[in-house]
């Protein structure tokens, strides 16, 4: 059985910890946006096609140029994923 309350609501932080620890998600990535969110990453090549994996309050876990490696580092640490369009 479903319960619906009409009014629920959940805190900005109860929010932003949805799926900690259970959901990551998986993004294609430009070379350009990399240093924003692997800071340490090296320059890389602008016609590689990369992709990266992040946890779901958007931490980032790993970026490749193998989408394949992306789902095997999310079994990896048991994490279900979703693909971002």
């Amino acid at each position: 059985m479903l319960l619906k309350e009409a009014n629920a609501r959940i805190t900005r932080s109860e929010f932003a910890h949805l799926g900690a620890g259970e959901v990551g998600y998986i993004r294609k990535m430009k070379s350009d946006e990399v240093s924003r969110c692997f800071p340490e990453a090296p320059d890389i090549d602008p016609t590689l096609d990369l992709w990266a994996l992040f946890a779901a309050d958007g931490t980032p876990i790993l970026l490749t140029d193998n989408r394949s490696s992306t789902f095997f580092k999310a079994a990896e640490d048991d994490l279900k994923t979703v693909s971002l369009h």
